[in-house]
């Protein structure tokens, strides 16, 4: 009976689930190292620098959120079209997406840039990390706008299942944020003393760092070397589009706009958009209640959300597969395929981050250890990914339902759901236990298991009810 459990019982739909997945694994994979680094080389800064950079990511998380849902919209809609062989009807599914994330883009960049300074204490307020915090923001909102581009990129190659380009864009751009990042936060000179401090083996390294003068910015250097990768991502993405299997089949030159295309994806990208924005908030309130309880343990907080991030990046890719096919089998009325690409897809993310939750189990003091050398983050931070190493097993899940309702059409409901746990289990919750209680830094990382339960449970319920077999798109 447990072979049923651990083997693929769909051979054909785990090998493309898996095909598809594998490119986006990679690139993702690609992604979480280079973020390692990068957290890797802020920590070396001190608590502050970390607390202000988690703070301002997140901040801009929240606003970058929204355009989640237009990349969800995008990918669902080109899926469906996919399958119904609709193939110019993908192209415009894409152009529709580019325009939205523009008009929403443009202002929100600028705004975010002329004002981090004003709403940023009221998240983070220490003598030290709020100025930080308010010019890392105000630099890393500049990248909104090609980020949500990106975003739209990405949902249309993953909804027309070209998922390779996805890897070669990622680890370009990652590559020049981590090169720009070292040379922007140390300098020229810091960083010689940074690789000879912390890694002598790669000494000799340094002489790429040196044909110019880097100057030493901190987290400010931090901030302009996302904003250069960013830039480079969606420039890298765009001329993938002049590619044979994409430039004819989807016509992606012939600019096409389909208002009433746009008023569907428009109703499936609203619920994602704003759940995801509404729990980027909570999560924002979240940091703010842990910085009440303490800077250090904001700072935790931080390296613990990064390495969280790190350990469901790979999966995110399981889940993207997910959705595709089961937009584009239903495309087909092959709901069967559609059950079936469910089943092999939490299969594989289970694999995937179940092995990671049980290395964050039995080793968390190494994994701490590539951030930072503070006795008291590693000493809380053991106990904080304990608790995530236990609960990746539920959110493998969780997430990849999530994704497979989205890719059936309905975003409102696993929206709805998500945002109401974040905000009355984890943020709530952990202001009554970390702040009123004084429970202190323990008390919110136990509410994890019981968000992580109640949502996974509830994604079961609603798969095996079924109404999402008959949703149009």
């Amino acid at each position: 009976m447990i072979f049923k459990y651990i083997f693929p019982q769909d051979k054909a739909i785990s090998r493309e689930v898996f095909t598809l997945a594998l490119p986006v694994i990679l690139s993702n994979l690609s992604r979480v190292l280079m973020s390692l680094i990068d957290v890797a080389m802020v920590g070396r800064l001190g608590a502050a620098a970390i607390a202000a950079t988690g703070m301002g990511a997140m901040l801009f998380w929240g606003a970058l959120s929204l355009v989640l849902g237009i990349r969800t919209a995008v990918q669902t809609v080109a899926s469906r079209r996919l399958g119904q062989k609709k193939f110019s009807q993908c192209g415009t599914a894409f152009h529709n997406g580019l325009l939205m994330a523009t008009l929403y883009g443009i202002p929100v960049s600028i705004a975010g840039w002329l004002w981090a300074k004003d709403f940023i204490p009221f998240f983070i307020n220490d003598i030290e990390a709020t100025p930080m915090a308010a010019e890392y923001s105000s630099i890393i909102f500049l990248t909104l706008l090609f980020s949500a581009l990106s975003f739209v990129f990405q949902g249309f190659y993953t909804g027309i299942e070209k998922t390779r380009i996805h890897l070669r864009v990622t680890v370009t751009s990652n590559i020049i944020n981590v090169y720009l990042n070292a040379g922007l936060i140390y300098g020229s000179e810091g960083m010689k003393d940074f690789i000879q401090e912390t890694i002598p083996a790669l000494s000799f390294l340094t002489p790429i760092w040196q044909w110019t003068v880097f100057p030493a910015l901190g987290v400010k250097g931090a901030a302009i070397a996302t904003l250069v990768a960013s830039v480079w991502m969606a420039l890298h993405y765009f001329t993938h589009l002049f590619s044979k299997q994409v430039r004819h089949k989807f016509n992606v030159f012939a600019l096409s706009v389909d208002l009433s295309m746009m008023r569907r994806q428009l109703k499936l990208a609203l619920p994602q958009g704003v759940q995801e924005m509404v729990i980027a908030v909570g999560w924002s309130v979240f940091y703010k209640i842990m910085g009440l309880i303490g800077l250090i343990e904001l700072a935790t907080t931080e390296l613990l959300f990064t390495i969280m991030h790190a350990s469901f990046m790979p999966a995110l890719g399981v889940g993207q597969a997910c959705a595709t096919l089961v937009g584009k089998y239903m495309g087909e009325n092959k709901i069967h395929k559609s059950e079936a690409s469910i089943k092999e897809s939490i299969r594989l993310a289970e694999y995937i981050m179940g092995t990671m939750g049980t290395c964050f189990i039995l080793f968390p003091k190494f994994f701490l250890y590539w951030f930072t050398n503070d006795p008291q983050i590693i000493s809380m931070g053991v106990f904080g990914l304990r608790i995530l190493g236990a609960v990746q097993f539920l959110d493998a899940i969780g997430f990849t339902l999530w994704f497979a309702l989205s890719g059936a059409g309905n975003t409102l409901f696993p929206a709805m759901v998500e945002s109401f746990l974040t905000w009355g289990v984890v943020v709530f919750g952990s202001y009554i236990l970390g702040v009123v209680l004084q429970v202190g830094f323990m008390g919110p990382w136990l509410l994890f298991p019981v968000y992580m339960a109640l949502f996974a449970g509830i994604m079961v319920w609603k798969i095996s009810k079924g109404d999402w077999k008959e949703i149009e798109v």
